[in-house]
């Protein structure tokens, strides 16, 4: 085998040929300049600030803030690796922090730079309870979780964290929009907001290329959504989508689905499908995102535990991502939950007002109140006085029916007592109680007698009670409507001692004293002088809308009572007690 050093040859040493000292210095020529040309393409230096923008105009503004830097919305992944055969980008950044606002008639927004997220989400035209203008996020949360808009990745994360650099951002000419870019030289992000004058409606756009491909992202709202001074806000706080494809019986055209912070308390709950919009929710405001391009989106709901005050108990509120692509363009609804303005944009939004079991009673009150407010009241207090004397007109022929019943009832009272004392102090499980029923019921059926005709009047008043607390819970027309002292109808007045509840206890008593009472049993007439009081108790707490309406009735019931009693016929006399042995069948 011969020697890997090599042999002696014929007129030489031996050995390799070494190469000469110009091929040497050659090749170091070569590798030197290779160096010099190619090094420029992976490290770049830093490019000089940009220039300082130019003020904003009318409808927004630029401002400069010291640089801070908020916490990501990202989840943990592995950072990309690049890749060598992409072509390298030109680095583009911001050297400060920056604001800018956007001011329509409807919404006053501010952006930061840094991350190309929102910042402020006003709306105008709707104040919280504490009288200041609305803001839909959670500023408590933001430290925490992350602004609106933040970026999130799921699969690959980019070596930079978009959520801390600092954009180039450019203002629309017409100050109703605002663009952001940035890029590390390896990865190009962009994002994009544009507003109408007018309308809750905007676009978004959103794009991430990492090493020159379309890298899958969402959006993200975390750590609540809407009215935070709401009572118990966290718990009306939910994600939404609209699934095409859930298809059935009743809802054909697919079907609303909603999620908690409650649902994600065990980790990220991720739904994916043929959605026609998906989004954010509260009891009376919404954001949420519609597809524009087709296919499919991904809604991701977040458990975000956030204390609003300090040192107080964090509970959990929810938030939400959206997104399923590298290049995301989405028309989004941001605003009220507002009947008619929600079927402008897309009729299935509609189905974001949650009207509850009594949906069929629930809407046409609901319209029937805004059609009064419109037309003859102008007032949703005057609006629900009218709308209840007219169901309570509605409902006379069976407080008519009613009135007959108790008549006769106190008419047979003495033959009732007597078989009740025929039975007296027998337990519910002696024999002979079935006997005391069919009494009862063969003298009833004798006289013609419905046992049950005076609580005939009752029977609606519990669907349409519910119906009205639907309204009062779920319309934004309610929210803050006010009457006389009431300041909003949607909420228990705001007096220390309650002027409705103890007005309505008061009425409840007259209404009950007037009305005939069918049974002559003391102990029954007793237990009800405790009725007017359990209804108090039981509206003390709730809106004072559904309290102005059950007053309103009582008013109503007095009136027609009084009437009745007046004009109505004589009531019958009572029926004498037919005297037996005492002796029982069978004994």
């Amino acid at each position: 085998m011969a020697d890997s050093q090599g042999t002696p040859g014929p007129g030489g040493t031996g050995g390799r040929k070494e190469l000469s000292m110009e091929i040497r210095l050659l090749i170091a020529f070569l590798l030197m300049g290779a160096v010099l040309f190619i090094t420029p393409y992976f490290y770049k230096s830093s490019p000089p600030p940009p220039a300082p923008k130019p003020a904003a105009t009318s409808t927004g503004q630029t401002t400069t803030t010291p640089a801070a830097t908020p916490p990501a919305a990202t989840e943990p992944a592995k950072p990309a690796e690049p890749a060598a055969t992409t072509p390298a980008q030109s680095a583009t950044a911001a050297a400060e922090e920056q604001t800018f606002v956007v001011e329509t008639s409807l919404y006053q927004i501010r952006f930061s730079n840094r991350g190309a997220v929102v910042q402020s989400w006003l709306l105008k035209r709707f104040n919280d309870h504490n009288g200041k203008p609305l803001q839909l996020l959670n500023e408590a949360a933001a430290a925490k979780a992350g602004y609106p808009f933040s970026w999130i990745f799921k699969q690959q994360q980019p070596t930079t964290d978009p959520n801390k650099a600092l954009f180039v951002m450019t203002p629309d000419a017409d100050g109703l929009g605002v663009s952001f870019e940035y890029s590390d030289g390896h990865s190009v992000f962009r994002k994009a907001f544009h507003f109408t004058k007018d309308s809750y409606l905007s676009r978004v756009r959103s794009e991430a290329i990492v090493n020159g491909a379309p890298t899958p992202h969402l959006l993200a709202w975390r750590g609540g959504f809407g009215d935070e001074t709401n009572y118990a806000a966290a718990a009306t706080q939910h994600t939404v989508f609209y699934d095409l494809e859930d298809t059935g019986t009743f809802h054909s055209g697919g079907k609303l689905r909603t999620q908690s912070a409650k649902d994600a308390k065990k980790g990220t709950l991720t739904d994916r499908g043929n959605y026609s919009f998906a989004g954010i929710q509260d009891t009376y405001f919404t954001a949420v995102f519609l597809e524009r391009q087709g296919g499919h989106m991904e809604l991701d709901t977040y458990s975000d535990d956030v204390s609003n005050t300090p040192g107080g108990k964090p509970e959990p509120y929810v938030g939400m991502g959206v997104g399923d692509g590298g290049s995301l363009r989405f028309l989004a609804y941001v605003g009220p939950k507002d009947v008619d303005i929600l079927g402008a944009v897309d009729p299935r939004l509609k189905t974001l007002i949650d009207w509850g079991w009594f949906e069929v009673l629930a809407k046409p009150l609901f319209y029937s109140l805004r059609w009064v407010d419109r037309n003859v009241a102008h007032n949703y207090g005057w609006s629900i006085v009218l709308v209840t004397i007219a169901i309570n007109l509605l409902l006379l022929p069976l407080r008519f029916s009613s009135l007959k019943s108790s008549r006769k009832m106190q008419a047979l009272a003495p033959q009732l007592k007597a078989i009740n004392d025929k039975y007296k102090n027998i337990s519910l499980r002696d024999p002979r109680k079935a006997e005391q029923n069919q009494e009862v019921m063969e003298l009833y059926k004798k006289n013609g007698v419905n046992p049950v005709g005076g609580c005939l009047p009752m029977l609606p008043q519990i669907p349409i009670l519910y119906a009205f607390y639907t309204v009062l819970r779920v319309a934004i027309e309610m929210r803050g409507a006010h009457w006389l002292w009431v300041t909003d109808l949607s909420q228990p007045e705001q007096l220390t001692i309650r002027i409705l509840p103890l007005a309505l206890i008061i009425t409840q008593f007259v209404v009950q004293k007037m009305t005939p009472t069918p049974s002559a049993d003391p102990n029954q007439a007793r237990m009800m002088m405790f009725m007017p009081l359990m209804f108090g108790i039981f509206f003390w707490s709730y809106q004072s809308g559904l309290v102005l309406y059950w007053l309103t009735g009582n008013l109503v019931s007095m009136a027609q009572q009084w009437g009745m009693n007046r004009f109505g016929p004589a009531p019958p006399a009572p029926v004498e007690v037919v005297k037996t042995s005492g002796k029982k069948k069978g004994k």
